[in-house]
């Protein structure tokens, strides 16, 4: 099996980004479609205009700088404010005072909004405070008396800056938040995937040890002692295993960055293969085998997992139910589904026993059987009753297709 690390993006802000781009270029050529409208109120229109100029030239030349976080340097926000703040200090020497006292818009209008708004993007709802403050300054200077519209505008502008600002930073915590449950997720898979290997393989073998070592006592109890001081250890190692801390994307605009390790089967795992074909091994002299006349295809991965999960379910009537127990297995090739069913006649699982098992670290059915089947899209079912044996129905839905690798 080959391992991929998939890098997962998450991120709120880049529409953010994009967003503001096509604010700046609207706002710009809505100011200069007000000045043309007005163009009559206005005493000195070659400032105004010398103002549209650079306007015009700074909002198209910077487009690349309102893109992501990284690219709006701080270099830039000052200056574009700059900008934004000299349009409006510059109104009164261009425009006539019945335009200053009849409420007409400042040269920049509402384009000042989106320099604050790109404050408030980059560094959050206190760099939005920042940024409103001297605007709304500005706009008081340039009217001369705080008069009712011009308070109004300057704490729509704060308050909406401010709150954005806040969203942001709420969105990028967010966005943590997730990368880290996500790449909990994919560990603890991983960390499953490797906990059945080990106990359907090197669990059971010291496990084995133990009880042969204590029958045989001597120097072999010894050792049996020891194989089960190493079977405790490790199933606590399985158990308990730490989650490594999610990763955070340095360019800020990318949003949180999870980094999930896929297992990817073998090329030669591509083709479907028959189920038939993998439980007929577990045929014996006790273990009795039923199986559909046809084929059963499934893709190699899931009739691997589904088979070994066969496996761990017989392993348990050997350790569980006795030497003299019988099992059966039954396939059943549904439409969507496939359905194998493990039954054995041993004398069934006290109630509690499970919890009680997984609780000790002993993670067979936990693991072995039920994390197989969740990874597969499919589940597991147990029934037992105390005196008349256990049965575990498996079912593992068709279309799944390869899932169930990771």
């Amino acid at each position: 099996m080959a391992k991929q690390v998939r890098v997962v993006r998450m991120s709120v802000e880049q529409p953010l980004w994009r967003a503001l781009s096509g604010y700046r270029v609207l706002t710009m050529l809505y100011a200069i479609g007000l000045f043309a409208s007005a163009y009559d109120e206005f005493d000195r229109p070659g400032i105004a205009i010398a103002f549209y100029v650079v306007l015009f030239v700074w909002t198209l030349a910077t487009l690349p700088r309102v893109q992501s976080a990284v690219a709006c340097t701080k270099r830039f926000l000052v200056v574009d404010l700059a900008i934004a703040l000299t349009g409006i200090v510059l109104t009164p020497l261009a425009a006539d005072d019945h335009h200053i006292s009849g409420g007409g818009p400042t040269l920049p209008s509402i384009w000042t909004a989106g320099s604050v708004l790109a404050y408030a993007i980059k560094g959050g709802w206190r760099w939005a405070a920042f940024a409103s403050t001297p605007v709304a300054a500005a706009n008081l200077i340039e009217r001369g008396s705080p008069a009712r519209d011009t308070v109004h505008n300057v704490v729509l502008v704060w308050v909406a800056s401010i709150a954005i600002g806040y969203v942001v930073e709420v969105a990028r915590a967010s966005e943590r938040t997730l990368a880290r449950a996500l790449e909990i997720e994919a560990t603890t898979r991983e960390r499953e995937r490797l906990a059945r290997d080990i106990h359907d393989g090197v669990l059971q073998v010291l496990a084995m040890v133990q009880r042969r070592g204590a029958v045989l006592g001597g120097e072999a109890g010894e050792l049996g002692r020891m194989a089960g001081e190493q079977e405790i250890a490790l199933r606590t190692l399985v158990s308990g295993a730490l989650v490594p801390v999610s990763r955070v994307s340095l360019d800020a605009a990318e949003g949180a960055v999870v980094r999930a390790v896929e297992v990817e089967a073998d090329e030669t795992d591509d083709g479907p293969v028959d189920l038939r074909a993998l439980l007929a091994p577990y045929a014996a002299a006790k273990v009795s085998f039923a199986e559909p006349g046809a084929p059963v295809p499934l893709p190699a991965p899931a009739a691997k997992e589904l088979a070994a999960a066969v496996g761990a379910a017989l392993d348990n009537v050997r350790r569980h139910a006795g030497a003299d127990a019988r099992a059966w297995i039954l396939v059943e090739d549904e439409p969507r589904e496939v359905v194998v069913t493990v039954r054995d006649d041993g004398p069934g699982i006290p109630e509690g026993r499970l919890a009680q098992a997984e609780g000790e670290g002993r993670l067979g059915v936990a693991l072995s059987i039920r994390g197989r089947l969740r990874d597969l899209g499919g589940s597991a079912e147990l029934v037992s009753i105390p005196g008349q044996g256990t049965e575990v129905e498996l079912k593992v839905p068709k279309a799944r297709g390869k899932a169930g690798t990771r």
